[in-house]
């Protein structure tokens, strides 16, 4: 059976490239390259996506195999009907692969048609590196690699104020836009380069904070033959994702002119300000699927759906959500409770295998973005620990050993984490440190969390108490403890 290609997809349409995108993965692709190809074929958007890649893998040079191509499933249920439906997005023209072939990344910083910058390197992408050089090829962080490309375009076009980008990351992160504008202008500074490009970065980009909302797990692994065999080619870039969308943009009224979403089908908003669209979303929606991770995995479970469907895990999520996130936040408790409820039925999409071994990313940053906001306003708010949600950070911390039953888990996390993280647990096993002493070395530690844990009142005894049950009994009999104490 043939691959995926313009070879054997005949309906392809060429466009010019417009977009930079800084990620090849699922949720860019099942997203936002969605989003542009709907713009080209209800719009006069014209335009296509050069990927690059903000770590290095074969991603790239499979999706250039596929000239671009990749085939999108939508399934789950839309307006209370069961939604089954794919299509061939062609909204990708190339990838370039940054560590192989950075002149083409250069030469593309001097395309006239370039006009959007859109990204998605995770919590942990959008960070500064004072080790980064405007001569590496490529910079290690996303916002160096981000720096250089402008610069090279400020060059390309002598700093004409109209070659500038729109920059709209996607990072789930508060304020991303302007986040990633202070440490490219850090970068700027750091690299002693001209005032006029500094200038030319204030005055002629836009930086755009954005909101994310649409459920991706992806590579459909467990139905991919039966998928391969109705479509008659192989994809191995195959991405399954769920009807629901919303992407939220805060920037300036005139993006609607060159974003033209309106009467696109696209629920697609550019706003003054989308505080209030995140605050509700990254606890609720981001935040629940973090803190229900290392629970339900370390449970036994591999799935989202699994898990919103067990008695004593689908439990735990509905009561975080109901009893520790929601009494936290400002908003409507109706509409807030409105839209648990369409997340829970999302969790439990019957035609998504979204593993949790996915979201399990890099997890130890999105705690802290998405879950210690939520920890922290209960605490303030109550002056008492919300339970269920310290029950998941010490599970995480379990998790982070690296083991479920007799199985080593792939930790997929910065490097230096991971290696923290073996070390302590190491040093446990070895009696080098009790219970109680690997709790307070892991929770004290800024760079991890942002703040030292254990500054928090009764919040190191607690996770203690709990990490000595799962380690004793495991998680199955730990959560069962958690309910008892806390009907």
């Amino acid at each position: 059976m043939q691959r995926l290609s313009k070879q054997i997809y005949q309906d392809y349409t060429s466009y010019p490239e417009k977009v930079l995108q800084f990620g090849e993965g699922n949720f860019l692709r099942g997203f936002i390259d969605w989003q542009f190809q709907v713009l080209n074929e209800k719009t006069d958007f014209n335009g296509s996506v050069v990927v690059v890649q903000p770590r290095g893998n074969n991603k790239i040079e499979r999706l250039n195999k596929q000239d671009g191509l990749f085939t999108l499933y939508l399934q789950g249920i839309k307006d209370g009907q069961l939604v089954n439906q794919h299509q061939v997005i062609e909204s990708i023209s190339r990838g370039i692969n940054l560590f192989t072939n950075y002149p083409d990344y250069i030469k593309l910083a001097g395309k006239e048609t370039l006009r959007f910058i859109v990204s998605n390197t995770t919590e942990a992408g959008i960070v500064f590196d004072p080790t980064d050089q405007l001569e590496d090829r490529p910079q290690k962080s996303f916002p160096g690699k981000l720096t250089a490309f402008l610069y090279h375009r400020f060059k390309a076009f002598a700093g004409d104020e109209k070659r500038g980008c729109i920059i709209i990351p996607c990072e789930l992160i508060e304020k991303n836009g302007e986040k990633l504008r202070e440490m490219v202008l850090q970068y700027a500074s750091s690299w002693n380069l001209e005032a006029e490009f500094i200038e030319w970065i204030k005055n002629a980009n836009t930086f755009c904070s954005s909101l994310v909302d649409r459920i991706v797990p992806g590579f459909p692994t467990d139905s991919y033959k039966e998928k391969t065999e109705q479509l008659g080619y192989e994809d191995e870039l195959m991405v399954v994702g769920e009807p629901y969308h919303l992407w939220v943009i805060e920037g300036p009224e005139w993006i609607k002119n060159e974003l033209k979403v309106e009467g696109t089908g696209l629920n697609t908003l550019i706003v003054d300000d989308l505080t209030p669209y995140r605050i509700q979303k990254v606890r609720i929606l981001n935040g629940t699927h973090t803190a229900m991770t290392p629970v339900a995995y370390l449970y036994g479970l591999n799935t989202v759906e699994e898990s919103v469907n067990n008695d004593e895990v689908g439990l735990f999520i509905k009561e975080i959500i109901t009893e520790e996130i929601i009494p936290t936040l400002e908003e409507s408790k109706s509409e807030l409770a409105s839209y648990a409820n369409d997340v829970i039925s999302r969790f439990a999409n019957p035609y998504i295998k979204h593993y949790l071994m996915s979201i399990a990313l890099n997890s130890i940053s999105k705690f802290q973005t998405r879950n210690m906001p939520a920890l922290l306003d209960h605490v303030e708010k109550y002056n008492s620990l919300p339970q269920r949600m310290v029950f998941s950070l010490s599970c995480l911390l379990y998790f982070y050993r690296g083991i479920r039953g007799n199985d080593v888990i792939d930790l997929q996390d910065d490097p230096e984490i991971v290696q923290f993280f073996k070390t302590q647990w190491e040093k446990f096993e070895q009696q080098e440190l009790t219970m109680a002493e690997l709790v307070n070395k892991i929770l004290a530690e800024r760079w991890l969390w942002g703040m030292d844990l254990t500054s928090i009142p009764n919040l190191e005894s607690t996770v203690s108490t709990n990490l000595r049950t799962i380690y004793q009994r495991g998680v199955k009999e730990a959560l069962k403890e958690l309910f008892e104490t806390s009907i």
